[in-house]
């Protein structure tokens, strides 16, 4: 069994070593401190277990399990955290393993026989409501992230889709229908291959042959398509 323990406290990543060791003295374990090591490492060595943090700077432990949710095999994965008990119920209601820090070997044990893989609508359900705060893309230059706060439209072109900002664009793994149903009140459908930040909106216009989306801080003005026009109305005059 290999598992790969990701935290950013050395000491808990010493603590879980220390435990693993007991419970599991055959796995081949080894550990990231944050979540751009933590990719680089399943990429090059895939684990069968994940044991994940989930509060870390940069890519957060959610981040980092969204993309191991994407995978063709995924990893199992037990989130570790120092969340409250609210939190805990929104884990537990997930159906994900979870262990409250500091870990105890008892309760390790039970996590890793019960381990699950997770997948993106128990990721929606950690997350809550708002969904998560970055957007992660894994390409050959390396990991690069992106607030969603600053995305104005999300365009499929070709095989990708690609986020644009004012201060640039990402290209993403995910697919427009994905991203729409984890963010539903923050992404509006236009097109086939088109979703918008409705609070970016500055104006529909009339454009070649139809209407666009005018969109603060970037240039692409998104067509509309007579099929989304009357919903995207209703949905702007209600903001």
């Amino acid at each position: 069994m290999r598992i790969l323990v990701v935290d950013d406290e050395p000491l808990a990543r010493e603590r879980l070593q220390r435990l693993l060791a007991r419970l599991r003295p055959d796995a081949a374990v080894s550990e990231a401190g944050d979540g751009e090591s933590a990719l680089r490492a399943v990429q090059t060595a895939p684990p069968d277990l994940v044991l994940l943090d989930i509060r870390m700077p940069g890519i957060d432990g959610l981040a980092v399990a969204e993309q191991l949710a994407a995978m063709a095999q995924p990893p199992a994965v037990v989130f570790c955290t120092a969340y409250d008990a609210y939190a805990l119920d929104a884990l537990r209601h997930a159906a994900v393993g979870y262990l409250l820090k500091p870990v105890r070997e008892a309760e390790l044990a039970q996590a890793l026989a019960a381990a699950g893989r997770v997948n993106r609508a128990q990721l929606a359900a950690l997350r809550g409501d708002e969904g998560r705060r970055e957007l992660v893309s894994s390409g050959h230059g390396g990991m690069r992230t992106l607030p969603v706060d600053a995305v104005r439209c999300l365009l499929a072109e070709q095989k990708y889709v690609v986020a644009y900002t004012p201060g640039g664009s990402l290209v993403l793994d995910e697919t427009l229908k994905d991203l729409e149903r984890e963010f539903p009140q923050r992404f509006a459908r236009v097109h086939r291959g088109a979703l918008v930040a409705l609070a970016h909106v500055t104006r529909l216009a009339r454009g070649d042959g139809g209407w666009v989306v005018e969109l603060d801080g970037v240039d692409q003005r998104p067509a509309v398509s007579r099929r989304h026009l009357g919903a995207f109305r209703e949905r702007l005059a209600a903001r």
